[in-house]
């Protein structure tokens, strides 16, 4: 019995060794037909070789071939990587280190930005003593230093500022302590993979916890004063896991939301979609033991083959792409949810979604979008992996905001990707108070990164960008060259949080002049102080308007090259996910977001009132 149990093993071993992918099989499959011609534009096998496997990873990450790489599982990029690529790092590290006598973290704690939110409720609202800056300040904002993030083609990273730190991630999955006011660098680490989430800084005891997660599953904790790793654990095991949204914290223990790249995986026809779980994980700061973990779907089973024989499993989903916003005093958390990928549909999907603060429990869902079951391989025609009565991927991309109305009722309010604005009722299990359109909706449409509120209003921002077809238009994408019309996007609209009804709308601005990338829609998150509304665009301008009537108070267009304080070239672009940052008299923007195909960029941009 023992032998026939060994060769068991053994042929299972066997089997998974066989399994295992080969980086020469990988480029033979997925890129010697384009590398292997004698093609100007595209660099030959021999070039590649010259460069570093990291290098090649990030490109495949977050680079030029982000869009022709997303079928492509992890193990597959790093073993391809590793196949053309030469030994050796990819320099990252920046050149304008600080001087011995300054030290992080510093500076004073009054104006500090922890994570996604100055606040838990994830109203992005900046108070005035924490800002620094007042409304006729905001009209006369200088450019005070840049940060170029070497060999980036995006700038995705929501940075975190901690007494007087500038704590930001980035594609090439190097995390910086940068300080406030001059951008020197006091250290640099190096995550596993690409860094998107804002940091979390937790105090413990004498030292300070820097608590984030990248882009394939791990979560860090370094000391916040040297950049020394303290614990460093993966929390989900699936291949195709996203580390995206922000995590939270409270008393000690930090929550941490995921979501999937799985989406993307069936595009590829012989993918088994589709097996990932949305889920929200709880865990200890101090050493990273998980305290619960929360799936937001049952376990996925076979549920059929594909017209080509592939097996289909389900259900799949719910992942969790935003920050999750924390009801200390019903002892609440609520999150918020994207679609399903395959069938059976769950309820979910497209949800506001309200769980047990110390056990993680789902206490009531508000469902919006029922029945929304969609993938990538639905942006093709024919394809084999798209569920039959697919979409329409409404997904909700942005965090439940929990904010008393003038009235001083508290309410929570999430945007979804479908255009319209919801008001719940924390007190009757997420019953609609009210609901208003603020834009047309669509895969890339409607609220997608987050809104923000003083109290009074709730502010929306929506994409709705229209491609116009053309070489780069559908499953394409190409970096910069998506062919946007320069003239639709969804502005952004004014609610008033009693009703819902709308104080006004800001009409999105035409692309001029017109380029490459270019759209006037609003994906990114929308950033406040008094009186002032922070809104930025794919076009790269990032204005600032009066929250009183929406009227333009300020605008700088990012797209264009910038003088670095750390020597390295950069230039900005679209401006979508992470919004601005604002603390101590000092707006922080990231600068290049080409996702969806709108304008790479490289560059973390400062500004200041003009003294």
């Amino acid at each position: 019995m023992k032998s026939f149990v060994i060769l068991i093993v053994a042929a299972s071993l066997a089997a998974a060794a066989f399994a295992a992918p080969s980086g020469e099989d990988v480029y033979k499959a997925r890129c010697a037909g384009c590398h292997d011609q004698n093609t100007p534009r595209i660099p030959p096998k021999e070039a590649l070789q010259k460069l570093p496997a990291a290098r090649i990873l990030r490109t495949l990450d977050f680079g030029v071939m982000m869009a022709i790489a997303y079928p492509i599982k992890r193990d597959e990029r790093e073993v391809l990587a590793k196949y053309l690529g030469a030994p050796g790092a990819d320099e990252t590290a920046s050149s304008n280190p600080c001087a011995g006598t300054m030290r992080p973290m510093a500076g004073s704690p009054l104006y500090n930005w922890n994570g996604w939110s100055p606040a838990l409720d994830n109203a992005r609202y900046q108070p005035s003593d924490k800002a620094g800056l007042t409304l006729g300040q905001m009209r006369n904002l200088k450019l005070k230093w840049a940060f170029g993030f070497a060999g980036d083609i995006t700038a995705f990273a929501a940075p975190t500022v901690y007494n007087g730190t500038v704590f930001v991630g980035s594609a090439s999955g190097a995390v910086r302590a940068l300080d406030v006011k001059t951008g020197c660098t006091h250290w640099t680490f190096q995550a596993n993979g690409p860094v998107r989430m804002a940091m979390l800084t937790v105090p413990a005891g004498t030292r300070t916890s820097l608590i984030f997660g990248d882009q394939i599953g791990w979560v860090y904790s370094l000391d916040a004063a040297s950049g020394q790793q303290i614990w460093r654990k993966r929390i989900e095991d699936h291949e195709a896991v996203r580390l995206t949204g922000s995590s939270a914290g409270h008393e000690g223990v930090v929550f941490i939301p995921a979501a999937s790249w799985e989406e993307t995986r069936a595009l590829d026809p012989k993918y088994a979609c589709c097996t990932f779980r949305g889920s929200l994980t709880a865990v200890r700061a101090s050493d990273g033991t998980i305290v619960w973990k929360t799936f937001l779907v049952d376990p996925p089973k076979k549920t059929g083959v594909t017209k080509g024989g592939t097996p289909t499993y389900g259900p799949s989903g719910a992942g969790v792409w935003s920050a999750p916003t924390v009801d200390a005093k019903r002892g609440l958390l609520y999150i918020t949810t994207g679609d399903n990928y395959s069938h059976p549909a769950t309820k979910t999907s497209d949800a506001v979604i309200a769980l047990q603060i110390k056990t993680g429990k789902i206490v009531w869902t508000q469902q919006t979008t029922p029945a929304d079951v969609y993938n990538s391989a639905c942006s093709v025609k024919a394809s084999d992996n798209c569920p039959e009565d697919s979409g329409p991927d409404y997904d909700y991309g942005s965090s439940a905001l929990l904010v008393k109305t003038p009235e001083g009722r508290e309410i929570l309010v999430a945007g979804q990707k479908s255009g319209v604005v919801y008001a719940l009722d924390p007190e009757q299990k997420g019953k609609i108070i009210w609901e208003t359109r603020v834009g047309k909706g669509g895969i890339n449409g409607g609220v997608q990164w987050g809104m923000a509120s003083d109290g009074q209003k709730v502010y929306a921002a929506t994409a709705d960008s229209m491609k116009t077809g053309g070489a780069a238009a559908g499953l394409a994408n190409l970096i910069g060259n998506a062919n946007y019309d320069p003239t639709a996007g969804g502005g952004l609209t004014a609610l008033r949080l009693t009703d819902g009804s709308k104080a006004w709308f800001a009409e999105a601005a035409p692309c001029s002049p017109p380029r490459p990338g270019c759209s006037p829609a609003q994906e990114g998150a929308v950033t406040m102080i008094p009186g002032v509304v922070l809104s930025g665009s794919l076009d790269g301008h990032m204005r600032a308007f009066n929250a009183e009537d929406g009227k333009v108070l300020w605008d700088f267009d990012t797209a264009k090259d910038f003088t670095t304080i750390n020597g390295v070239r950069a230039m900005g672009g679209s401006l979508s996910g992470v919004g601005p940052v604002i603390s101590g008299g000092m707006v922080f923007i990231n600068s290049g977001y080409p996702r969806n195909g709108g304008m790479p960029g490289n560059v973390l941009l400062a500004f200041g009132p003009d003294e």
